[in-house]
C-alpha cells in the first residue's frame, strides 16, 4: 500500500492536502484511508485556525500553508469513478459514527495523488441514514463570485447532492452496510512527500 496525496485547490492554490494511504483501486473506485495521526496540510488564518469560506480566490493564496495533524476520527474515503462527490466512512474507536458525502469536482489525477476542488455544500449522514444538509450558508454565498460558480453551476452541485442523498435513503451502494466494518492493517502512518503538498 502507497500514501496517496488527496488535493482541494481553490483556482490555482492549493488549499488542503491530507495524507491517505491508498487502499482499493477498482470499478467502484478510488478507496483511501485518512486515519487520526496522519499528516495534513491546510491554509489558516490569522490566529492559525484552518481557513473556511474566503470570500476571494486570492485570499486563499495569501493565507500560509500549515502542516498539522488529523485528529478526530479515522475516515474510509471513497471517489467513485468520474463523480462530482467523495463518500467518506467515519469511525471512532474503531466503531462506525456514519458517513460524510463531500461534493466536489470528479477527482483529477496527479503524481502520487488526486486534485479536487471543493464544492462547500456537504451531507451528513447518521448510522441510521438520516441525513441534513451541511454548509448551506457557504454555498450560496459564493454563488456568483469570481473563481467560485455560477448560479447554473449551483443548480448542477445542489442535483448531484440530490441523486447522493435518494441513493442514501434507498441504502444503495455505498450505503448499504459496505465497508462500515472495515479494519485496517497495521499501516505507517501517511506523510506527506518530503518535495511538499503541491
Amino acid at each position: 500500500m502507497a500514501d496517496f496525496v488527496r488535493r482541494y485547490f481553490r483556482g490555482p492554490h492549493l488549499v488542503w492536502a491530507k495524507a491517505t494511504r491508498l487502499v482499493a483501486d477498482d470499478d467502484r473506485g478510488l478507496l483511501l484511508w485518512l486515519p487520526e495521526g496522519a499528516e495534513f496540510a491546510c491554509r489558516v488564518d490569522a490566529d492559525g485556525r484552518p481557513l473556511r469560506a474566503a470570500p476571494t480566490v486570492e485570499a486563499y493564496g495569501a493565507a500560509p500553508l500549515a502542516t498539522r495533524t488529523w485528529r478526530g476520527y479515522d475516515v474510509l474515503l471513497l471517489h467513485p469513478p468520474g463523480a462530482a462527490h467523495s463518500v467518506w466512512w467515519f469511525f471512532a474507536g474503531g466503531e462506525f459514527a456514519g458517513w460524510y458525502v463531500n461534493l466536489e469536482s470528479p477527482a483529477v489525477r496527479r503524481g502520487g495523488g488526486i486534485d479536487v476542488v471543493d464544492h462547500h455544500l456537504d451531507i451528513d449522514v447518521a448510522p441510521d441514514r438520516r441525513w441534513r444538509w451541511k454548509d448551506e450558508d457557504e454555498f450560496t454565498d459564493c454563488i456568483g463570485r469570481p473563481g467560485f460558480w455560477s448560479a447554473e453551476q449551483a443548480a448542477a452541485i445542489r442535483a448531484e447532492g440530490e441523486r447522493v442523498a435518494a441513493a442514501v435513503e434507498a441504502g444503495r451502494f455505498p450505503f448499504d452496510g459496505t465497508w462500515c466494518d472495515f479494519t485496517p492493517d497495521s499501516w505507517p502512518l501517511p506523510k506527506l512527500p518530503a518535495e511538499g503538498a503541491a
